[in-house]
């Protein structure tokens, strides 16, 4: 049976993902903002918290940690290229592992750029992946640690995941992406029905996390650095698709 998902709203805009088993009801949880929001939504649920996944070491994803309920039993797993800087970890794990999460596999992706070390996890089962800050409703993360090349590369790895994905990222930024992503192709139909959608969901104090890869791939601009139609609105017709991302990002910087 594919896992439960429960969007959990925490700080000023991070996101939290807890997923739960309902057969078994066991819960695993993607990053931890900070804890009173958790731990509600942990209670309202009904399930077992066993497991948290900690996608890098970001300060928003991990400092609610040591005030999760019965934190001292909770096996705490997280990237062993960022283990040092990370809190103590049971499970360190890198790209490519296939780990077992609430009865399901999973499977590690790196996805450096946003930080080295940053991972993203993929359910297929269930037909999730938790990217965090890398792959982000319609945007990506700032380049704090990595570069555009790896930031590139870490983004085809998550285009070339299933349509359907359901994509977890971790930050209410949105309406701010969609505001640049028109910026750079004003008049692309997709994007005008898109940021309307998102609009919409705002105004009703709806989140727009998580969205559907799909999406994502049709109008998210740091996964189009390829697509001649974006090259061609920012100037750069036939350039390495490395160096057009590289300067959408920069521009985005600067947005």
């Amino acid at each position: 049976m594919a896992l439960s998902l429960v969007t959990i709203p925490c700080l000023a805009d991070n996101y939290a993902f807890l997923f739960g088993n309902p057969d078994t009801k066991e819960a695993v949880l993607f990053d931890v903002p900070e804890a009173g929001p958790i731990n509600e939504a942990v209670a309202k649920s009904g399930w077992k918290l066993r497991t948290v996944v900690l996608t890098h070491h970001h300060w928003d994803h991990i400092d609610g940690l040591d005030g999760l309920e019965n934190c001292d039993t909770l096996q705490i797993i997280g990237a062993k290229a960022d283990a040092h800087r990370l809190p103590p970890l049971d499970h360190a794990v890198s790209d490519g592992d296939r780990i077992q999460l609430c009865g399901e596999e999973a499977q590690i992706i790196d996805v450096s750029g946003h930080t080295i070390g940053h991972i993203a996890i993929y359910l297929p089962e269930s037909g999730y992946a938790v990217t965090a800050d890398s792959l982000m409703a319609m945007g990506c993360g700032r380049l704090f640690e990595g570069t555009a090349a790896q930031m590139w590369d870490s983004l085809q790895k998550l285009r070339a995941l299933p349509a359907e994905t359901i994509v977890c990222s971790g930050h209410e930024y949105t309406t701010g992406n969609a505001k640049f992503a028109l910026s750079l192709e004003p008049n692309n139909s997709q994007l005008i029905s898109r940021s309307e959608a998102i609009a919409a969901k705002r105004a009703r104090g709806e989140p727009t996390v998580p969205s559907v890869l799909a999406d994502e791939c049709a109008t998210n601009p740091f996964l189009r650095a390829d697509d001649p139609v974006l090259q061609d609105a920012i100037g750069m017709t036939g350039s390495a698709a490395a160096e057009v991302f590289a300067e959408v990002r920069a521009r985005k910087d600067r947005f």
